[in-house]
């Protein structure tokens, strides 16, 4: 049954099939490069660590765009299980939790 609005789909062709298989192996092939350079990264409680600068961590936006990118050191006060953490400024401020990949 066709319904207005739709297209009536055909079943792929041996040349689509081809296609769809070079799609997926090509995708098999960035997915192994990109996984290559990616490393898992944890802390542990009372590391020194940076925390990307955003306006969740400072209390205003800048429009300076010479800022540095990432702020602190902060040191890691809890770790959660889920890859989110608990951080503890110089002076005392708290921040968090924060996930894991917003910190290096």
């Amino acid at each position: 049954m066709l319904v207005y609005g739709w297209k009536n789909w055909k079943p792929l062709t041996r040349r689509d099939w081809r296609h769809k298989q070079r799609l997926e192996c090509y995708q098999a092939r960035l997915s192994k490069a990109f996984n290559k350079k990616v490393r898992p990264r944890s802390f542990q409680v009372g590391d020194l660590v940076l925390a990307v600068r955003r306006p969740i961590i400072t209390t205003h936006r800048t429009g300076n765009k010479f800022l540095p990118k990432w702020d602190g050191p902060y040191v890691v006060k809890e770790a959660y299980t889920n890859g989110a953490y608990k951080l503890i400024a110089e002076d005392g401020l708290r921040i968090g939790p924060i996930n894991e990949k917003f910190l290096k």
